[in-house]
C-alpha cells in the first residue's frame, strides 16, 4: 500500500514518543519532550508532526530547515549574535534556517506543529 498524499495533523491514533535534549545541551531545569511524527518520507529527510515540550533551556544549533507554527504555550529562541530574542506564542509561525544556533526556552510548556527537511 503506498503512503498517502495528504496527511491531517490528527494525533488521536499515534502514541507520542517520549524524549529530552541531550544532557550535554540542557542549560537550565529539566525539559521532556513529547514528540508525534506524522510523516516521514523514504529517505527519511522529510519530517513533519507535533512537538511538546516542558519548561526547561537548552542549546540548539540546526542543520536543517524547520517550518514551525506555534499552538500553544510560550517558548524564547536566544540567537547567538542577535541583538533580541525571539518570543513565541500561540499562533507565531516561522521558518528556521540551516546554521541557527542559540537557546531554545521554554517558558510554558509548549506545543509546535513541525516541517523538517534534513539535508
Amino acid at each position: 500500500m503506498s503512503k498517502p498524499r495528504f496527511v491531517p495533523f490528527d494525533l488521536s491514533a499515534i502514541e507520542p514518543e517520549d524524549g529530552a535534549p541531550a544532557p550535554d545541551r540542557i542549560v537550565k531545569g529539566a525539559p521532556r519532550h513529547r514528540t508525534w511524527s506524522l510523516v516521514e518520507d523514504d529517505a527519511g529527510r522529510m519530517l513533519a508532526g507535533v512537538w511538546e515540550s516542558t519548561p526547561g533551556v537548552w542549546r540548539i544549533s540546526y542543520d536543517e530547515w524547520e517550518f514551525c507554527s506555534i499552538v500553544s504555550g510560550i517558548s524564547i529562541l536566544h540567537e547567538d549574535g542577535a541583538e533580541a530574542p525571539h518570543v513565541l506564542r500561540e499562533g507565531d509561525t516561522f521558518v528556521i534556517r540551516p546554521g541557527f544556533t542559540g537557546l531554545w526556552e521554554v517558558v510554558e510548556t509548549t506545543r509546535k506543529h513541525y516541517v523538517i527537511r534534513l539535508p
